[in-house]
């Protein structure tokens, strides 16, 4: 019998899927555009109810089954135009679970009057005559969560960002929808090019959907600006090029990524061990001279320091919903008395560089598209989990791999790492370390019973 839920049909309208289309848009509104940051029991109470219903809309493509296998079946266009409609009722949305956006804001207005935006502390610049002619308020300050750091958003970013002051030059609702744009844009050029890039691998197109209905990656990235989403469509775009033969085409989109986000970075031995250490060598230095390049209209004398020294400084000083951190860390009270963040830091980023070489060492050159998958994912696992610093919207990028695997536990982390809102409930604020050990003990928990199932019981599909 066919399940009425199942969304690998072309065009399926049912009374489940209407009401879950309703249910999930009002639930979505809620969210945004009701929901302040400390209201975490409502949060919490209203995200899991999103995430009920996705999880049984979205179900028929959890499981690893021939039907997500099957290359020829149709998208199902209810459910990718639900994903585009529940993106756009966020549109006039104020980001409330971030206040990252007021450092875009206030970098966009240092770009669209000409000051660079790696030059100057918002806590030096502030009350100058250049903060006035540049339509830098004391208000747009008061919101910023880094007041003393450089800024560290990659110039790409910076472009977005000056965009977006220079078409509204206040701080209000037109200049936020501006910093939008870009975002919904690269979402639906994420789902498009997630459709053919799982059939090109012969895969169910709708296993795109997992990421696209994925209220964790709606509310973060589209709703509260996070420009990961930009990162994610051109990673995904370079691949596509990849895939068509195109290398040069896709080392200037791939640079683009980077230039958005430094995440990319991570894989460039996954990358250099594909291609042979010759030409991966050779091409990864292609696409390090693009990035030079696209910093070349930022380029000053304090470039280079002033962002290694604020990107020293958040891994050295910054803690958040982070996992083997916590446990060190507990260690360091107990055996000296203090946070010892400062002193292992070093030692933490030595390991994820360890580590992602030897993923990268250990993937065979000429690997399946699912095994490079499953390198990709291991690497950004362990990223995140020796980061000390673990915002929600940070582990989207996990998802986009899994989709190719039969790995679910990064969708299980984006359900459960909303409790790390938790912290904001207070001010100061003040981390329920028990939800932290909660979150991680299932999404490790699931994991490892994963690895289990997929790596060590069945062979993996080539």
């Amino acid at each position: 019998m066919t399940n009425p839920h199942n969304p690998v049909k072309p065009f399926l309208i049912t009374p489940f899927r209407v009401g879950w289309l309703v249910l999930s848009l009002w639930l979505f509104m809620l969210l945004g555009y009701g929901v302040a940051r400390p209201q975490f029991t409502l949060l919490m109470t209203l995200s899991a109810l999103l995430f009920w219903g996705y999880s049984r809309i979205a179900q028929p493509l959890w499981f690893d089954t021939p039907a997500t296998h099957d290359a020829t079946v149709k998208p199902d266009r209810f459910l990718f135009g639900a994903a585009i409609l529940f993106r756009l009722a966020l549109l006039v949305m104020t980001p409330n679970l971030s206040d990252d956006y007021a450092r875009f804001l206030w970098d966009g207005h240092l770009v669209a009057n000409g000051y660079n935006p790696y030059e100057y502390l918002p806590s030096q610049f502030l009350g100058t005559s250049m903060a006035a002619s540049a339509g830098l308020t004391d208000a747009l300050f008061q919101r910023l969560n880094s007041p003393d750091y450089f800024s560290v958003y990659p110039p790409l970013t910076q472009v977005l960002f000056g965009v977006a002051a220079g078409l509204f030059p206040g701080d209000g609702l037109g200049a936020i929808v501006a910093l939008r744009v870009p975002i919904l844009l690269a979402e639906f050029g994420t789902l498009w090019l997630l459709v053919r890039l799982l059939r090109r691998f012969g895969m169910n197109p709708n296993r795109a959907l997992l990421y696209g209905l994925n209220p964790l990656v709606i509310l973060e990235l589209t709703g509260n600006l996070h420009f990961e989403a930009v990162m994610i469509f051109f990673v995904l775009l370079a691949v596509w090029l990849f895939t068509q033969q195109r290398r040069i085409a896709a080392s200037v989109v791939l640079a683009l990524g980077i230039a958005t986000k430094l995440l990319p970075l991570l894989l460039f031995p996954l990358l250099i061990r594909r291609l042979g250490w010759k030409r991966g060598l050779a091409y990864a230095s292609l696409i390090g001279g693009l990035i030079a390049l696209l910093f070349t209209p930022f380029l000053s004398v304090n470039l280079l320091h002033n962002i290694m020294d604020s990107l020293n400084l958040y891994f050295q000083k910054f803690e958040f919903n982070a996992s083997v951190y916590y446990l060190i860390r507990t260690v360091g009270y107990w055996l000296k008395g203090y946070n010892i963040i400062g002193q292992f830091s070093t030692t933490l980023r030595l390991l994820i560089i360890l580590s992602v070489v030897y993923i990268a060492v250990r993937t065979p050159n000429r690997s399946s598209a699912v095994t490079l998958a499953i390198s990709v994912l291991l690497t950004l696992t362990i990223y995140w989990l020796l980061s000390t610093t673990v915002h929600p919207w940070y582990i989207s990028s996990l998802l986009i791999p899994a989709l190719f695997t039969r790995f679910r536990y990064p969708f299980v982390w984006s359900a459960l790492i909303v409790v790390s809102y938790a912290t904001y409930q207070t001010q100061p604020y003040q981390e329920h370390l028990w939800l932290t050990a909660l979150e991680y003990a299932v999404v490790v928990g699931y994991g490892m019973l994963e690895w289990k199932r997929v790596i060590v019981n069945q062979p993996v599909r080539a």
